[in-house]
């Protein structure tokens, strides 16, 4: 039997249409990028090429501590705390599903050109097995300043893959950091913003600063355990397959056109997807070696506004406000 669609139905698809409209509106226009380009941070991304990647993949990015007690051997061992972390890593990214995307990011290597040892993007197993043997202990642990980092790349690819997939990062470190406001700060927001952050102290005295803030903390106090750290949270990555609450999401948007529900969900998915911190001044100050030419950004890509200061957020919170009003109201019927 047919049930018939009163005024509060056309309201919510007038609504809906008008809420694409204006998401189109606010678009700004398409950056002009080469095909098969590479992204900001050297991170390979195929969305919108003619053989794009699934945008459900998952996303993680290690951050790996190379300050000077890395290089100590582990507590009743000969082996070297790095030594240690990069046997895990070998062993364990040998075993993860080859769609999902790695990083490795790494801070105070000796001597490094660079500090994405692996830019966050497709896997080609060789380099990166390559990549986690490169670094060796060096001096410093600026964490703050490479959680934003860290974190900031992982958002501009949720943002890339319009919100779908999932995004870690993994600190593996053996000590506090030298910066303790900018890893409050940034971890907050980090938290906030929804990505998922695991934390492995090597081998320290007592528990990191971050286990009672990231949303898991192990412990790592021989080269087995610290494999074992690596292979859980690995694991958990694995786990974190199909979201319900997106489908049910995409659900209540299918009978609109295709082009004005593609706009609504890239306005949508640009929304948290900002930078840490609220600017990128220090990321633009850093030095032009650490990103090498083919790298660097196209100078024609558009900056864009936040998404806060459009009225777009107002559109979807009334979207969903009406969303859940009509649901109610179908249930007491």
């Amino acid at each position: 039997m047919n049930r018939h669609k009163g005024p509060g139905a056309a309201a919510f698809t007038v609504l809906c249409l008008t809420m694409g409209l204006w998401a189109v509106a606010t678009l700004p226009a398409p950056a002009q990028e080469a095909v098969g380009g590479a992204d900001a941070v050297g991170g390979a991304d195929a969305v919108g090429g003619a053989d794009a990647a699934p945008l459900d993949h998952g996303n993680v990015v290690i951050l790996l501590d190379a300050s000077g007690s890395m290089g100590r051997p582990m507590a009743g061992s000969e082996t070297t705390k790095m030594a240690a972390a990069k046997a895990a890593l070998r062993e364990v990214l040998t075993h993860v599903s080859s769609d999902t995307y790695i990083g490795l990011l790494v801070f105070s290597a000796h001597g490094a050109p660079q500090e994405w040892f692996y830019p966050l993007g497709p896997r080609d197993d060789a380099k990166l097995l390559e990549a986690i043997e490169a670094p060796s202990p060096g001096d410093g642990t600026p964490l703050g300043k490479y959680i934003r980092r860290a974190a900031d790349r992982l958002l501009e690819q949720r943002a890339r893959q319009r919100g779908y997939g999932s995004y870690r990062l993994l600190i593996v470190t053996d000590g506090e950091a030298d910066d303790p406001d900018k890893v409050d700060r940034y971890t907050a927001e980090i938290l906030a913003r929804g990505v998922t952050m695991d934390v492995i102290g090597v081998d320290m005295k007592s528990d990191h600063t971050l286990a009672t803030k990231a949303h898991s903390y192990r412990r790592a106090n021989d080269p087995e355990s610290l494999r074992k750290a690596v292979a859980d949270v690995f694991a958990e990555v694995a786990d974190a397959g199909g979201d319900a609450a997106a489908e049910n999401a995409f659900a209540e948007i299918a009978p609109i056109p295709g082009e004005i529900a593609a706009a609504m969900l890239e306005a949508l998915a640009r929304s948290g997807n900002e930078p840490i911190g609220g600017s990128r001044e220090e990321e633009v100050a850093r030095p032009a070696t650490r990103i090498s030419a083919q790298q660097a950004p196209t100078q024609n890509r558009t900056r864009r506004a936040p998404l806060l200061s459009t009225p777009v957020v107002t559109l979807i919170v009334v979207f969903l406000a009406i969303s859940v009003v009509m649901r109610a109201a179908r249930r007491r019927r």
